[in-house]
């Protein structure tokens, strides 16, 4: 992946990570990075970087709704 994509990519899952601590505000905003970090591994090795962060976002909301449901 060039670098430009790249930064993209990383500057779309830090606005993920914002928009999951605001719609989780009872979750510490690191558990929620912990979360998009461990859900963007999941993407790690796919060829098409473009729904990336979408993915992630999806993953990673999934897991705080069963988190706060607890």
């Amino acid at each position: 992946m060039d670098t430009g994509k790249a930064e993209h990519e990383a500057r779309a899952l830090e606005e993920v990570v914002q928009r999951l601590v605001e719609r989780f505000p009872d979750v510490a905003e690191d558990r929620v990075r912990d979360i998009v970090r461990a859900a963007h591994q999941e993407f790690a090795n796919r060829p098409i970087r473009d729904y990336v962060p979408v993915f992630v976002e999806r993953t990673a909301k999934d897991e705080l709704s069963r988190l706060t449901a607890e």
